[in-house]
């Protein structure tokens, strides 16, 4: 009845804090609450192995198979969790120049990633690239507003899925950065880049309200804040509506905690990033209230050391 009453006060907005900072036993997965585990990454850009240890600021920290031991023990904790990534998986090591990508495809599958977005990087093979990698990748890539009806990636990259955990359903979306004076021509071809803005709030709306999502997601690779008025997360969440949270990437930004801001109807949006390279892996535990339909969310990102 306290637990009930405590998510109750919330009044249907999402609040923010530390696992450290929060009554946890207000909290516990009960017949009242239920807990999805979202863990995520962004920016991991081709790091197979730990940074080497030259003394350099990330010495000895990341690496793929601390990440997939890292999850593997969450997993084993927490019963609902959803693994996302939010981009520019490929290029920044010779693995990426060697394999093509096969290599980070293989291993997010072992990992069992659920959804990802696609970054500007990851067309550093180009499209036709990225394409021929995708039979080795185990999970489904999301864009809304790259338009791809005429390239190869027709028919086989989305603008949303829906996964439901215990009862709870999510809808996960993706948002990609303009291409244009960002990648050559050529190894785009044919993609056209679409207003976010108008993607987001389109996909959003039917996720809302039409596929009925207790909770929606945005993976975006738009970068978390520019100071001139380029479209951001920042920019995004604040000119949208039916959007619960922002995992953003491209600017490889290290946020402790999501920033919380309003959208467009006054309703709390989360956004959150976790830098670069797998150093980080990103986890916010959300609790759903059954009989209300409410929930909250504390954040506990964890590095990979």
């Amino acid at each position: 009845m306290y637990r009930r009453a405590f998510l109750k006060n919330l009044g249907g907005t999402v609040m923010l804090a530390s696992m450290a900072g929060l009554p946890l036993d207000l909290l516990a997965e009960g017949d009242d609450l239920t807990k999805i585990t979202i863990l995520h990454t962004n920016d991991v850009h081709s790091r197979i192995e730990p940074f080497p240890m030259d003394g350099g600021r990330f010495q000895g920290l990341g690496g793929a198979a601390k990440r997939a031991q890292l999850i593997k023990n969450i997993r084993q904790q927490e019963k609902n969790v959803l693994l996302l990534d939010s981009g520019d998986i490929f290029q920044g090591t010779p693995y990426f120049n060697y394999f093509g990508g096969e290599l980070e495809f293989k291993l997010m599958s072992q990992m069992r990633y659920d959804v990802a977005t696609i970054g500007n990087h990851d067309f550093d093979g180009g499209i036709d690239g990225l394409h021929q990698q995708l039979p080795h990748a185990n999970f489904q890539f999301v864009s809304a507003n790259y338009d791809f009806s005429d390239t190869i990636l027709n028919e086989t990259v989305k603008p949303y899925t829906i996964i439901k955990k215990s009862g709870i359903k999510i809808g996960i979306f993706g948002l990609g950065i303009e291409l244009e004076g960002l990648v050559p021509k050529d190894l785009y071809k044919n993609t056209i880049y679409l207003s976010p803005v108008e993607k987001a709030n389109e996909y959003a709306a039917i996720l809302k309200k039409e596929e009925k999502c207790d909770l929606v997601i945005c993976l975006s690779h738009l970068g978390y804040k520019y100071s001139g008025k380029k479209i951001s997360d920042v920019v995004l969440a604040q000119s949208t509506q039916n959007i619960d949270l922002i995992l953003g990437g491209h600017t490889h930004t290290f946020l402790d905690q999501p920033t919380t801001l309003k959208n467009t109807a006054d309703q709390p949006v989360l956004v959150h990033q976790v830098g670069w390279a797998g150093i980080v892996l990103g986890r916010l535990d959300v609790y759903f209230e059954k009989t209300k339909n409410k929930h909250c969310t504390t954040c506990n990102n964890l590095t990979i050391k």
